[in-house]
């Protein structure tokens, strides 16, 4: 519709509603001073941007009685900048922060704009109210850029003297500016947002860089998971994502072959133990699908690795007690029945060949005993013991084996305390230990006992100086069916560990090989 069509409309409608042309305009709508800075605020950014171009304008136009106003879309004016004399002049005339304008205000370019939502120009006479006739104005729609909403308006106003043809396209263009810089701002803004939370995370690590390979940013979890030598994370900054271990290939990929990776598992070294992370690196490209930059992101799965390791090692104990319970039987009648029959026998069979088989019938039976522990749960009955006469009983069974194999025992038993425990089966971890560090000594040497207290816990050290364990196998100490020895079967210490475990206590085992072993238990003391 045409600005003169659009004026005759808007003045035949003042008529229509009464106003009086010789009176001043009134506002009959106006925010309170808490919906003003509510508002306002609201408006940050809009009113940031604007006043920008605004003050840029005015600069040009020095000396001139010029206004620019800006509204919000529903006509409230939130605030304007000019000269001081059309200042005053708009104020005289009712004209303030927080008022609307509508078309009951009378005819003006800022409700015109609005309710067409076309840039619009009022000069003189088309005012309906004779006080504005010596005033020119122009009103342009202000919208997102994205989606073309409607936000509010941005205004000139200035004396008729000053009007020119060309003053409405020059305000579009501003306005045109002012959306471009405000939608800069807003994606800069979510791209701020964006970073602080990717960066300023800890619970994984986020690393980015440009389409060289070169870092331009990263957290302090990237740096201290991939360049734990470097002092902070701006060290960092610059360097060459192909120096960082595990992941550069990744990195490469990306930026060469522009290959996405997701959910890549890789093994880094920290303080000499492997930590496990799973890294998704992925490439950014502009509008152009030009590659701008690379982000990858590591997140540590050490603790949920070690979980899985556990979980296996619970589906073996599972797996060993079913394997328990489903040959016990089986094998112990035809055992009973060969030893009864090697009884009989015993007369025509050679000694040495008699002890033999006795002694290995024995030995199977010990193992299928262990089996059955694993697989039938022992009732267990807590009695308040003296930790001091439990090990002196173990000590006093195993003096005589350790004589028998040239080992020397060397104990310090201090205070022992009591403890609510089930007797036999602290014995038997007692036991356990010591049978473990007998068979470690082949050719003799020494096994040091030291009983003392920790805090609460009765603490009890077994240390000897035999062939000692690797990290490996040291790793894995409490498996069942992983021994060192060729005839062992692992049982052993899997039991005097879940024993202890039963009794809230805890049991830690150190070794080096060619050193020896030591094996400390902590059992809570009552109260």
């Amino acid at each position: 519709m045409m600005d003169k069509q659009i004026i005759l409309e808007s003045k035949q409608h003042c008529r229509r509603i009464g106003l009086d042309p010789e009176a001043l305009p009134v506002h009959s709508h106006r925010y309170t001073a808490k919906e003003l800075y509510e508002q306002r605020n609201k408006y940050k950014d809009i009113l940031d941007v604007s006043h920008d171009f605004a003050d840029k304008f005015l600069s040009s136009v020095s000396g001139n009685p010029f206004l620019v106003m800006i509204s919000d879309n529903k006509g409230y004016i939130l605030d304007f900048k000019g000269d001081d004399s059309i200042i005053d002049t708009v104020r005289h005339l009712g004209i303030v922060e927080g008022v609307r304008f509508d078309e009951n205000v009378g005819t003006n370019s800022l409700a015109l704009c609005l309710l067409h939502e076309q840039p619009i120009q009022i000069l003189g006479e088309d005012h309906y109210h004779v006080v504005l006739h010596n005033l020119a104005c122009y009103s342009v729609p202000l919208r997102q850029s994205d989606n073309g909403q409607l936000i509010g308006t941005v205004s000139f106003m200035t004396d008729i003297a000053f009007s020119h043809a060309h003053l409405l396209k020059l305000l579009s263009t501003i306005v045109d500016s002012i959306e471009r810089e405000y939608k800069l701002r807003r994606h800069n803004t979510q791209l701020q947002i964006l970073n602080q939370v990717l960066l300023e995370t800890n619970d994984y690590g986020v690393i980015i860089t440009d389409a060289f390979g070169e870092i331009i940013e990263l957290n302090e979890a990237a740096q201290s998971l991939l360049f734990p030598g470097q002092s902070d994370k701006e060290s960092c900054v610059g360097g060459r994502i192909s120096d960082a271990d595990g992941i550069g290939d990744y990195f490469e990929r990306a930026i060469y072959r522009r290959e996405a990776c997701i959910g890549a598992e890789v093994t880094l070294q920290l303080n000499h133990l492997p930590r496990y992370l799973l890294l998704d690196v992925v490439p950014v490209y502009d509008g152009d699908q030009r590659l701008i930059r690379v982000v990858g992101s590591l997140r540590d799965i050490t603790e949920m690795k070690k979980a899985e390791e556990l979980l296996r090692k619970s589906e073996k104990l599972v797996f060993a007690g079913q394997l328990a319970v489903s040959i016990a039987h089986e094998i112990r009648n035809p055992m009973t029945t060969v030893k009864g029959m090697l009884q009989l026998a015993g007369k025509t069979i050679n000694p040495v060949h008699y002890d033999l088989m006795m002694s290995e019938l024995a030995r199977m039976n010990a193992i299928v005993s262990e089996f059955l522990i694993l697989g039938r749960p022992q009732a267990q009955v807590f009695k308040d013991e003296s930790c001091r006469t439990m090990l002196l009983e173990a000590l006093e069974l195993f003096e005589s084996q350790s004589e028998m194999n040239g080992i020397k025992v060397n104990s310090e038993i201090g205070p022992g305390l009591t403890i609510r425990c089930d007797r036999m089966q602290i014995k038997q971890v007692f036991l356990n230990i010591l049978k473990n560090a007998l068979e470690a000594l082949p050719f003799g040497g020494e096994v040091d006992v030291v009983m003392d207290t920790a805090g609460p816990y009765q603490h009890i050290r077994f240390t000897d100086n035999g062939v000692g364990m690797s990290e490996e196998v040291l790793r894995r100490i409490g498996e069942p069916f992983h021994s060192t020895r060729p005839d062992g079967n692992g049982l052993g210490m899997m039991m005097a560990k879940k024993i202890i475990d039963s009794h809230d206590g805890r049991m830690e085992v150190s070794s080096e090989l060619g050193s020896g072993t030591t094996v400390e238990v902590y059992l809570p003391g009552t109260e």
